[in-house]
């Protein structure tokens, strides 16, 4: 059992509710547990009893009482691998003091899950570099898409730029080769998404979702490098929608046609969608465009089908 502890408020948490500054800090006291220690007045800030949601304010003064000890334990850091760490800063195609952007290759998972023990958030710990704190995910794209993952690097950075993509005010571009060509050069997609077993599908009774797309480059009525901006952030929105116009992603193993895909030689057997762009001139009130060079992957397969992308 520990005994009782003052902490002082640092710079970087200022404005942080108290259970978010817990779970940073103490991270093995549940959510129960706090809310029981603020309840009988055990915890509190600058000596008054205060809610879960009160917003601290830097140098203000927190009472911890005596805690058990796993309570108490700070959380572990997993021990990165000298190959994870060069690994990870490999990917980083732009940084500056509050953001990071990486570029993920595809197979690569954001988060973990069942099965899944390698995958970024386990291994940011190699992209703090001269900071105190580990980046912190503000979205995510599908493990076998490729392109720009942003990344914050510190709390407020996070809630700007989570703000951003739950308003839309960050706009994104991503590069598609698919089979076939859509009827129309350009267009936008309507479609309802509603979530089906693993896949999404499209359903009056889902959620709106809107997909503008372009076509760059054809090749008769087989292949199409299309530029898609998806204006809503439904799960496989492009992928669902691209089908629905009869363009299946090439290396789409979850939604081709409505049936099994066919391994061509042509390409590899991985999905040709990229996270191309990511413009964030809205956040910085100046241009900041976030590039992602194309797999190498996609640019053999456009090489194969004789589509000329400058990037």
């Amino acid at each position: 059992m520990s005994g009782i502890v003052l902490q002082c408020v640092k710079n970087e948490d200022d404005g942080m509710r108290l259970n978010r500054w817990f779970l940073k800090y103490y991270p093995n006291i549940t959510m129960g547990r706090l809310q029981k220690l603020l309840r009988t007045k055990q915890i509190k800030v600058d000596g008054a009893k205060v809610e879960a949601s009160f917003k601290l304010s830097a140098g203000q003064t927190i009472r911890i009482p005596p805690l058990k000890d796993e309570e108490a334990l700070p959380q572990k850091s997993k021990t990165l691998l000298t190959k994870e760490v060069e690994f990870m800063r490999s990917l980083v195609i732009y940084k500056d003091k509050d953001v990071i952007a990486i570029n993920k290759p595809s197979g690569l998972a954001v988060q973990g899950g069942t099965n899944t023990r390698f995958h970024v958030d386990g291994m940011l710990d190699a992209l703090i570099f001269e900071n105190s704190e580990r980046p912190k995910l503000v979205h995510r794209i599908d493990k076998d898409t490729s392109g720009v993952l942003l990344l914050a690097r510190n709390r407020k950075s996070a809630e700007l730029l989570t703000k951003g993509f739950r308003e839309h005010k960050i706009a994104k571009t991503y590069l598609a080769l698919v089979n076939g060509c859509p009827d129309k050069e350009n267009g936008e997609i309507k479609a309802y998404l509603a979530k089906a077993g693993e896949r999404m599908q499209i359903t009056s009774e889902g959620q709106s979702a809107r997909t503008l797309y372009r076509v760059l480059d054809k090749v008769g009525n087989k292949f199409s490098l299309i530029e898609v901006c998806p204006l809503s952030g439904r799960t496989h929105q492009i992928r669902v929608h691209l089908e629905s116009i009869g363009c299946p992603i090439v290396g789409d193993d979850k939604y081709f046609g409505g049936g099994s895909r066919i391994k061509n030689n042509l390409f590899a057997d991985k999905l040709h969608l990229h996270a191309y762009k990511t413009d964030l001139s809205t956040i910085y009130n100046k241009k900041t465009i976030i590039m992602a060079p194309l797999p190498e992957h996609f640019r053999n397969s456009l090489n194969a089908v004789g589509i000329d992308f400058k990037e």
